[in-house]
């Protein structure tokens, strides 16, 4: 059933859904026809109230989760709550100085990174999560070790002192000196250009015939860097913070949902792949459950911005996941100061 226009409602049929939504986002819990007639603003007895909660039912906007328990929003309610209805509550000057302050500690990129995570967390009850940056290490080495059995160990150090590792496969005529002739290359030739930099000039020299390797060890160059390459650009970097958070009194109450949730969140590829879709937002997105696959099944909303570099490109997305009774109208513009708070701190801050 599409979602109908805001300006469709009555203007009594609006105020009482507003009520429900703002009631079960402070409760989590479904409201009933005798708390909205105590309740502000509404100057009707039940079982008028009753009748307006039926026709919001009939739209699809509410449910009832049980005979005479209430009504609560509906993914299409919500939906319609916050792309219509909702007043967004800026942060406060405290609030908002609050966060620059942890942005802003001197320190590397990557603690600011951590800090922005924990900040979401705090700021929305909920778990924060930054897509790190896509930076890829500049070689220092890159050396092709025989384990054996048709494999080798592709070690790539990087100018910044890290290490890492990759197993690769083998044909059968690679030999040890041929591993070795390769490794050198890449070293003395490549060095201090990116793994994608220096998988270009490879394929530029060789396709022009000045390399002087053989055919072998030109073979294990494009391995080599071909198994890094590609791992670079799949591989995902995560900081998720507050899961505890989702662990909260009414969570409780449905712990299918938290472990669906909880279980969601360890697959980091597939979370990092629905933040990056809000890459290109100009704005904050709102996922509200099913609306996404990936934390369809434990009934989530996910709220995430992008973060731009010195440069004003897109360099990552952040955001927070919680249960879809959010507080939207403040953590929303909060998600938003946050992002623009770390695009300034990345600017004053070592690499």
């Amino acid at each position: 059933m599409p979602t109908p226009p805001v300006t469709e409602l009555t203007d009594r049929a609006r105020a009482i859904f507003q009520l429900v939504v703002e009631g079960y986002i402070d409760s989590g819990q479904p409201v009933g026809s005798k708390t909205l007639a105590g309740g502000r603003g509404v100057d009707l007895s039940p079982a008028s109230i009753r009748s307006v909660l039926a026709e919001l039912e009939s739209l699809g906007l509410l449910a009832a989760p049980h005979t005479s328990a209430g009504r609560l929003p509906t993914q299409t309610g919500l939906r319609l709550f916050v792309d219509g209805m909702m007043q967004v509550a800026e942060p406060t000057r405290a609030e908002r100085a609050a966060i620059e302050k942890r942005l802003s500690e001197p320190g590397p990129i990557e603690q600011a990174l951590e800090q922005t995570s924990a900040v979401l967390s705090d700021i929305s009850g909920a778990a924060g999560m930054v897509l790190v940056p896509r930076r890829e290490p500049r070689l220092a080495q890159l050396s092709l070790v025989a384990l054996g059995q048709g494999k080798a160990l592709a070690v790539v150090v990087g100018e910044d002192g890290a290490i890492e590792n990759r197993v690769m496969e083998l044909d059968g005529t690679a030999s040890p000196s041929a591993l070795e002739r390769a490794s050198n290359y890449i070293t003395a030739h490549l060095a201090g250009r990116t793994l994608a930099e220096a998988a270009k000039a490879m394929e530029s020299e060789l396709a022009s015939g000045r390399s002087q390797l053989d055919e072998v060890s030109r073979d294990l160059v494009e391995r080599g860097l071909a198994v890094w390459s590609k791992d670079a650009a799949q591989r995902p970097v995560l900081i998720v913070r507050g899961q505890s958070n989702l662990l909260d009194e009414e969570a409780l109450g449905d712990l299918e949902r938290v472990r669906q949730l909880l279980d969601d969140l360890e697959n980091k590829q597939s979370v990092a792949e629905l933040l990056d879709s809000a890459r290109d937002a100009e704005s904050t997105r709102i996922f509200i459950g099913s609306e996404n696959q990936l934390f369809g099944l434990s009934g989530s909303s996910v709220i995430a911005s992008p973060y731009r570099d010195r440069e004003g490109s897109v360099v990552g997305v952040l955001g927070v996941i919680g249960p879809t009774r959010l507080n939207y109208a403040r953590v929303v513009p909060m998600v938003d100061f946050t992002a623009r708070s770390l695009e300034k701190a990345m600017g004053k801050l070592t690499g």
